[in-house]
């Protein structure tokens, strides 16, 4: 439902990307200036611009209109408010705080439903009336204006570290991959998907294999990979005889491989740099050869499965040309070798390199793979980006402030440590057993909430608990953000299973079974990462990472085929065997 006119949405979405691109050339802001204003620009998107109803739309206006005056309000007096050291001094600050903790609850629901605001929710009224609680889980209480405070006017709450990388890094990158999506680049990413495996045997499968991997390295996103690549391939699977349950599948499972796949993956990658201190670099070297080894299980999968089914590949007459495949693959090679080219030889961070990369995406914005110019289509393009690149931000925004009030009140009450505590006792102080633990939270966590949220949580409770046992911080780290995105495939809540299973008009429970067993990797890769430590070393051991990863897939390759292909009990009982043998060992 819209109220505002077309010019008046694409003038906020210029806005948004303006003040998020300026921030990164503005010098030093600030945080409790540029962080609340990052809130102040999501908000009008997400209570007004995204009304379904017209109640939503006149409660999100007076909803907007007090929580932008609340963030223009702190964002004044911030000065002020840094002398107050997170303590609220009168009224008029108890009902700011309120305003602007009513509003980062509101903009969550309307944005990804009841889960995730009900746990902030509850955190909240844990940190007031916690020191109710008997026994170990009580806690000696803080008063009002403080714990509000904390949350609110200081930067332990909702401006913490996890807004910040929300306001600097991931809507950088998220504007980034709306440039990069609104001209030439989706095109270039299905021709060369097309050309590298469309004639093969399951061709159309694989061709959806690699445009999601392409495409979810900026997307970041598995619904939106689903929505987007599946749009062209799962007709394309459906036409040529493949059961539609297991195209289904395909497309869930390679679209939910964006979020690990670098260069940008997803805004988790963002919020991981923030939480280890690791360079963003590192990270993305560290998740480079788990995520090829992902798309090499579904690879294979994709080929056990060819063994039941007649899986054709596309005709000739269906291959793109030679000339199309090049042409179009320079719409994102381009800004892809600048954005890790600044990064890694000329040394700059993440967000500027990612701005450079920008402008030159910005510029093939202006022409077509005939290498045409058309004002008229050059105009949508920019306000396509504008629009889609503002709806994404906010929407990340609206889940990291609220997870941020999680993690702050696990800060002021202490209860993450009491939870590290029982993890550590529940599993006897014993690895594995911590890990199991870990994996079932983080499934069960991320069946209600976004990836980033569900990884935020749980790496803040269980992550000390598995570094306290010997666990590297990046890998313990890793481990959580994998098991995170469980929920994409597995039941009962399986979004990207949904989503595929809709566009195809399959039960859903169907494609679920052929996605698990097709995405065996995003089950067993963070174990190996565990068992074979040097699989994310790529760049301090690269040949150790290398001879990891060999073992790694020659595993998941074994496992893969004892599962789906149609041997006799005893060889595919022997195939898994020997696969978890050579992950373990």
């Amino acid at each position: 439902m819209k109220l505002l006119p077309r010019y008046l949405i694409a003038a906020l979405g210029g806005a948004t990307l303006l003040f998020h691109v300026g921030l990164i050339f503005s010098g030093l802001v600030p945080n409790l200036v540029s962080r609340p204003l990052h809130m102040a620009f999501a908000l009008p998107w997400v209570f007004i611009i995204l009304a379904k109803t017209r109640l939503q739309l006149w409660s999100g206006f007076l909803l907007c209109g007090a929580g932008v005056g609340a963030c223009l309000w702190l964002a004044y007096n911030q000065s002020a408010l840094s002398d107050q050291y997170g303590y609220l001094m009168g009224n008029e600050q108890i009902l700011i705080a309120g305003v602007l903790l009513i509003c980062v609850l509101e903009m969550a629901r309307r944005t990804i439903s009841w889960p995730l605001p009900t746990v902030a929710l509850i955190a909240i009224l844990y940190g007031l009336f916690g020191q109710y609680i008997p026994g170990e889980f009580g806690y000696a209480g803080t008063p009002v204006e403080s714990f509000l405070g904390t949350l609110t006017i200081a930067e332990g709450g909702l401006w913490g570290k996890l807004t910040g990388v929300s306001v600097s890094v991931v809507a950088i990158f998220v504007i980034f991959g709306a440039v990069l999506n609104g001209g030439e680049a989706g095109a270039g990413f299905m021709n060369v998907a097309a050309a590298a495996a469309g004639r093969l045997k399951g061709g159309t499968a694989k061709v959806s294999v690699i445009s999601s991997a392409l495409f979810g390295s900026i997307s970041g996103s598995a619904s939106a990979n689903v929505a987007s690549t599946g749009a062209i391939t799962l007709p394309a699977m459906t036409r040529l005889g493949y059961p539609k349950a297991l195209a289904a599948a395909v497309e869930a499972v390679a679209s939910s491989g964006g979020q690990i796949m670098p260069p940008l993956m997803g805004a988790g990658a963002f919020v991981m740099v923030e939480l280890t201190g690791v360079p963003y670099t590192s990270i993305m070297a560290a998740a480079t050869l788990p995520a090829i080894l992902y798309f090499l299980a579904v690879w294979m999968g994709i080929n056990a499965f060819a063994k039941r089914y007649d899986m054709k590949g596309l005709s000739a007459e269906e291959q793109p040309s030679t000339r199309d495949v090049v042409v179009t693959s320079m719409f994102f090679l381009l800004p892809f070798t600048v954005l890790l080219w600044a990064m890694f030889v000329w040394g700059y961070t993440p967000q500027y390199a990612s701005c450079i990369a920008m402008g030159l995406a910005a510029l093939l914005l202006l022409i077509d793979s005939s290498f045409k110019f058309d004002g008229r289509r050059t105009l949508q393009r920019i306000e396509k980006v504008c629009v889609t690149s503002s709806k994404q931000v906010a929407t990340i925004a609206s889940i990291i402030l609220c997870a941020s009030i999680i993690v702050g009140t696990l800060g002021v009450t202490g209860l993450g440590v009491k939870i590290t505590s029982l993890i550590l006792s529940g599993s006897y102080g014993m690895l594995w057993p911590a890990l199991l633990l870990t994996a079932v939270s983080c499934l069960i966590l991320g069946m209600e909430v976004p990836t980033t949220a569900a990884y935020v949580i749980c790496v803040s409770v269980a992550g000390p608990a598995l570094i306290q046992m010997g666990l590297e911080p990046l890998t313990a780290h890793l481990f959580v953000f994998w098991f995170a995105l469980l929920s994409t495939i597995t039941p009962p809540v399986c979004g990207a299973v949904f989503i595929a299973a809709g566009m195809v008009g399959e039960n859903w429970l169907k494609v679920a079974l052929f996605a698990m067993a097709l995405g065996l990797g995003l089950y067993l890769i963070p174990l190996g990462m565990v068992a074979n430590p040097h699989l994310i070393e790529l760049l301090s051991a690269p040949f150790s990472a290398l001879g990891a990863a060999l073992k790694v897939g020659i595993a998941l390759s074994a496992i893969s085929y004892g599962v789906i292909a149609p041997y006799k009990i005893p060889r595919r009982i022997a195939l898994i065997v020997i696969g978890a043998v050579v992950l373990f060992i």
